[in-house]
């Protein structure tokens, strides 16, 4: 099993699934956790990915993603691929995406193509509010990454997968720092997006991107 850092408390694995076992009981047999990672980053794609963990088997003690180290996080995602029988979907979608349809919809049709690339789930279970277009039954788990096993399975891949893509960006944008913020809005990607503007993978539709690229009119005066 994956360690975690010292002060981090990790659930009991059999509390987490709770969740599942109640909808098993109801008589749904593949049960498809979905979360998603990166809706609030100024740069980079939303994530999502669903997850389909095996029954009856020895499952790692998956958690929020969110309270994991980099290193627990990825080692436990490594156990996850690895589980016999599990069933994982993932999609990524990039800035243009956001750009057109904005954050919202684009994080809810990520969930729902990550779901896609699925058999046999009959039911999906949601982290956060209730998303729509589901060609199965779904239920929401408000918090649920740190409440269901399949959610938290979900998590720790949607994060993984989008922090590699952004460690890729850094590569070819190594101004940035996108390795290190992942495309959140911190104090240094401001002052790099400031000094070397604004790069494709940008999500221009967001306030600090947008008033780079036109600046209101007090800030004009500015420049």
């Amino acid at each position: 099993m994956a360690s975690i850092k010292r002060g981090e408390k990790s659930p009991c694995i059999d509390e987490l699934l709770r969740p599942e076992r109640e909808l098993w009981a109801e008589g749904f047999c593949f049960i498809a956790g979905v979360d998603e990672a990166g809706r609030g980053p100024l740069a980079g794609p939303v994530a999502a990915a669903a997850v389909v963990l095996p029954r009856g088997i020895e499952l790692p003690d998956v958690f929020d993603s969110k309270q994991l180290s980099d290193s627990s996080r990825r080692a436990l995602r490594d156990e996850i691929y690895a589980l016999p029988g599990v069933s994982i979907g993932l999609s990524l979608l990039d800035a243009d995406v956001i750009d057109e349809i904005n954050i919202l919809q684009a994080t809810h049709r990520a969930m729902r193509e990550a779901v896609s690339q699925l058999e046999n789930v009959d039911c999906v279970l949601v982290d956060g509010l209730a998303v729509r277009g589901f060609k199965v039954e779904s239920r929401n788990l408000v918090k649920g990454d740190s409440l269901s096993a399949s959610i938290a399975a979900a998590s720790i891949i949607a994060k993984v997968a989008r922090d590699d893509f952004m460690i890729e960006m850094d590569k070819l944008y190594p101004e940035y720092g996108f390795a290190v913020h992942k495309g959140y809005g911190t104090a240094a990607h401001l002052q790099a997006l400031h000094k070397h503007g604004v790069t494709p993978i940008h999500r221009k539709s967001f306030r600090p991107v947008r008033e780079i690229i036109d600046p209101p009119p007090e800030q004009l005066e500015l420049l």
